[in-house]
């Protein structure tokens, strides 16, 4: 007997969501270091942006 499929380990909103703040984090912190050449600034810009954007995105993409 063949066993069930097993569910996938996160889904396709889960997924989509986070690269999305991923990429959001990375153009912040990319910007932001562009503007004031800091990269402890542009890093901890990038990281409040990509965590900020977690749960708009998740009411957004549905």
């Amino acid at each position: 007997m063949s066993s069930p499929p097993e569910p996938p380990f996160i889904s396709t909103h889960t997924t989509v969501v986070l690269l999305t703040s991923v990429v959001i984090g990375l153009v912040v912190g990319g910007l932001t270091f562009l503007s004031d050449f800091s990269a402890p600034g542009a890093v901890l810009a990038g990281l409040g942006a990509a965590g900020l954007s977690v749960p708009v995105l998740r009411s957004l993409i549905r």
